[in-house]
C-alpha cells in the first residue's frame, strides 16, 4: 500500500492553470498533488551572441525554489551568490526537454525562456516543471502567431514528463517526497506524446534494478506521460 492511498500506476491529481500571470506570454501553474510550480514564458527578440545571424532561435530554462517551498526555509541562492549543482541541473534538463520538440531554425532569432519557480515542493519537482513549461511555451508561440511574427507554431511534438520508482519492491508511478525519500529506485521519464524518448534519469538508491523492473517503469511512465498529455492538450484547447 503506497502512503497516499493509490494504486501503483495512479498518478497524483494534477492540474495545469493559464493565465496566472499578468505580463507573461505563456504561462501555466503545474500541480501534481502538493507539488506546484508556476510556469512562464518570456519572449526576447535577441538569441545568444553565438547564435546572431544564423537564422535560428533559442528555448532556454530558469529553474529555481522558492524559500518555504519546503518544511523548513532555505536561503535564496542569489543570496549565498551561486546556484546549486542541483539547480543547474534542473533547468538545462527543462531546457533540453523543451528544445527537443521544437523547430527552432523556424523560430527565426528570437529567445523564449521559461522561467520555473517552485512554490511547494513534494517530490517531482522537475517533471512538473517541464510539463507545465511545455504550456507556457505553446501559449507564447500562439501570441507570436496572432502577433505575425511567426506563421505557425514551431513545435513538433507534445513532451512532458513523470517520475517512477521502486517503492517497496513495487513499480510506482509519480513518486512523492515520502515514497522518493525512501525508493530503493528513483527514475525520471522525459517522454514525448508520439512516443519518443528525451531523457531517462534513473539511479538505485540500494541494490541494483533489473531490466524487467526498467522495463515495467518505463511502462508506468508512458502510462504516465499520456495522461499528462491529454491534460496539456485539454489546457490549451481552451485558449483557442
Amino acid at each position: 500500500m503506497r502512503p497516499s492511498g493509490r494504486q501503483t500506476d495512479e498518478m497524483r491529481t494534477v492540474s495545469l492553470e493559464t493565465g496566472v500571470t499578468k505580463y507573461a506570454e505563456g504561462s501555466c501553474m503545474a500541480r501534481f498533488g502538493d507539488t506546484h510550480v508556476l510556469c512562464t514564458a518570456s519572449i526576447e527578440t535577441r538569441v545568444p551572441p553565438w547564435l546572431r545571424g544564423k537564422g535560428s532561435g533559442w528555448v532556454t530554462a530558469e529553474y529555481g525554489m522558492l524559500p518555504r517551498s519546503t518544511s523548513e526555509r532555505m536561503n535564496r541562492e542569489a543570496a549565498r551568490g551561486k546556484q546549486s549543482g542541483r539547480t543547474q541541473e534542473i533547468q538545462r534538463l527543462i531546457g533540453r526537454s523543451l528544445r527537443a520538440v521544437t523547430d527552432l531554425k523556424a523560430m527565426g532569432e528570437i529567445q523564449i525562456t521559461v522561467d520555473c519557480d517552485v512554490i511547494q515542493a513534494d517530490g517531482g519537482t522537475r517533471t512538473a516543471s517541464i510539463t507545465g513549461a511545455y504550456v507556457a511555451l505553446f501559449m507564447a508561440f500562439e501570441k507570436l502567431v496572432k502577433t505575425g511574427a511567426l506563421k505557425s507554431i514551431p513545435i513538433t511534438d507534445q513532451v512532458a514528463a513523470v517520475s517512477c520508482g521502486l517503492y517497496k519492491g513495487a513499480a510506482v508511478l509519480d513518486l512523492d517526497y515520502i515514497e522518493d525519500s525512501d525508493a530503493e529506485a528513483d527514475t525520471n521519464f522525459v517522454l514525448t506524446a508520439s512516443g519518443g524518448i528525451v531523457e531517462v534519469q534513473g539511479t538505485a538508491e540500494d541494490k541494483p534494478f533489473t531490466q524487467e523492473q526498467f522495463m515495467e517503469l518505463m511502462r508506468l511512465a508512458r502510462l504516465g506521460v499520456d495522461e499528462l498529455c491529454l491534460a496539456q492538450r485539454a489546457v490549451l484547447s481552451q485558449n483557442i
